[in-house]
């Protein structure tokens, strides 16, 4: 049915507020932070402060306002360069690894190319929108989501570096309450179908929906907590070779991991976006990469779930439950919601044994946007669910997060499976 006028004007009103919300969000994030700490750059995959803010105004700037607009002014004719992410048909970009380097321009020069691209898409939106337009608007907010929890994991690692481990926010996490006794939920056997299908927004690579035969196989109700990961600690698990993978292991050994990301040695205190706070036991584990999910699993007896085992367990969950709105207490905390599976989202990206790798009929669209999720298929591994990082009404049952197995600086935590 053709949309009317009135239905068309009330899309864009709801859409042009839909995408100040999320801009200002990106803004409230920041708050507390100086010039300097927005600067640093702590690894190659871990991009400054500053950046994030200027890269997701790049992307509607370069994919919406220079397409839609033929009067649109350019802020910059040199953040093109500046603040392409890895679009090669976009053309050329500063080097990854040196994104530290940019004193110029600063946070000010930033927030000023922010506030210039915001004017310019208010303006586009007041006019209805061809649902083409529209599904490019809705994957720059999706974009900008994803960047608002990279920014706060990316910021977690340059407070962490500095001696004096600073907080971002006041709000420390609280002891939790004990975690439930761990219990195993059988799933369904035989063929089944997962993968997006209908008409709401997702990342391309959520789809194809398709069918998959699932053995026989059971999931844990709740993620394994600090208390738990203490114990395989405490076990010898970091000096057991029969454990873990090969790569692994010699990761572990060149790298000397012997705990969680931001542990102490003691395994009595870690590192928080509330500065260093007592490990509370009864809360789930996080900061692990694949490679030490694995091997907790295999110390327990167990094994990490494949992504569709994951995905039919979690269907009908968050649409029960809802994802958790918009906080600043970017930390996991143990939970009890009674019986059934249990923190599915909003606690910690979930490892799964899963390659990140196309669904059968997947293919990437058409242009630059084509670069988004599809060039990644390859040596990184599936996570679900999502964390509590993760912006308010981001996460979905069929979400698709990928890092490779040896990222522990993201939120990741551990369910097992049978």
């Amino acid at each position: 049915m053709p949309m009317t006028a009135a239905r068309a004007t009330d899309d864009s009103a709801e859409l042009s507020e839909r995408v100040h919300r999320v801009r200002q969000r990106s803004l409230a994030l920041i708050r507390g932070l100086s010039a300097e700490d927005m600067q640093v750059q702590v690894a190659e995959h871990a991009s400054p402060t500053k950046w994030h803010l200027a890269h997701t105004s790049w992307f509607f700037e370069r994919f919406i306002l220079t397409q839609e607009n033929p009067d649109y002014r350019v802020f910059h004719a040199d953040f093109d360069y500046l603040f392409n992410s890895y679009y090669v048909t976009a053309g050329s970009m500063h080097p990854r690894s040196q994104r530290g380097f940019l004193t110029r321009p600063g946070i000010d020069e930033v927030l000023a190319y922010r506030q210039h691209v915001d004017d310019a898409l208010q303006t586009l939106l007041a006019s209805p929108l061809t649902p083409a337009l529209r599904q490019l608007v809705e994957l720059g907010l999706h974009h900008e989501q994803q960047h608002q929890e990279l920014l706060l994991t990316d910021i977690k690692q340059v407070l962490a570096a500095n001696p004096l481990e600073p907080a971002l926010t006041l709000n420390a996490p609280g002891i939790s309450s004990p975690a439930p006794a761990l219990a195993f939920h059988d799933g369904p056997e035989g063929v089944c179908e997962i993968g997006h299908a209908g008409d709401a927004f997702t990342f391309d690579n959520e789809g194809p929906r398709h069918r998959v035969f699932l053995h026989s196989h059971a999931l844990a109700n709740r993620l394994v907590t600090n208390g738990e990961y203490r114990e395989f600690i405490r076990d010898g698990g970091y000096d057991d070779p029969a454990l873990w993978l090969s790569d692994g292991w010699a990761l572990k050994c060149d790298a000397g991991w012997q705990r969680p990301l931001y542990w102490d040695s003691a395994l009595e205190t870690e590192f928080t976006l509330a500065g260093r706070q007592p490990i509370d036991p009864h809360a789930p584990a996080t900061h692990l990469s694949f490679y030490e999910a694995d091997a907790y699993a295999r110390w327990a007896g167990a094994r990490l779930p494949t992504e569709a085992e994951w995905e039919l367990a979690a269907a009908g969950v968050l649409s029960e439950g809802g994802p958790e709105p918009d906080t600043d207490d970017w930390h996991p905390t143990g939970s009890d919601h009674g019986s059934g599976m249990q923190q599915l989202f909003g606690q910690c990206w979930q490892w799964t044994a899963s390659a990140y790798s196309p669904y059968p009929g997947y293919s990437p669209p058409a242009g630059a946007i084509g670069e988004y999720n599809g060039k990644f298929m390859c040596n990184q591994m599936v996570l679900r669910g999502s964390s509590c990082a993760t912006p308010g009404g981001h996460a979905r049952v069929t979400y698709r997060n990928f890092f490779y197995p040896s990222d522990r600086w993201q939120f990741s935590g551990i369910r097992l499976a049978h």
